[in-house]
């Protein structure tokens, strides 16, 4: 943080690390010759494993709607469509977002076949109707 003269910041706590329970102050003693001076930054700990974890399955959560939308779109003006096909078209029109996992698309691909959006092909398992 720099010599004691030299702080901006005055800390009331004990040991190397910062806790919830320092206290900060302003050094009103601080003088410095320089016109414009830099401030170290402290960085805070990164997430934790569960806490990516979690923020990982919310970023999913919320880019189903707009897979399921853009699988839609898709279908809607193709009509037929087999799956290499349907999973490049969407990636193409989400790649300016988001770069979706194909997993993830695969995983909205079933869940609209279950609500009756798309439809398997009964002689070819790869294409997908679009059910108006």
């Amino acid at each position: 943080m720099g010599k004691p003269t030299q702080r901006v910041l005055c800390r009331k706590g004990k040991g190397k690390d910062i806790d919830a329970t320092d206290e900060f102050s302003v050094n009103d003693n601080f003088q410095s010759k320089l016109t414009r001076i830099k401030v170290q930054l402290v960085t805070s700990k990164g997430e934790s494993e569960p806490e990516k974890k979690e923020t990982r399955s919310k970023v999913e959560d919320d880019r189903k709607p707009e897979v399921e939308a853009a699988i839609v779109r898709v279908m809607k003006s193709r009509k037929v469509l087999d799956h290499n096909n349907l999973i490049t078209e969407v990636t193409q029109q989400l790649k300016y977002r988001f770069l979706p996992n194909p997993i993830l698309i695969k995983k909205r691909i079933e869940s609209l076949i279950e609500r009756d959006y798309l439809a398997r092909d009964a002689h070819d398992l790869k294409l997908y109707h679009y059910v108006a």
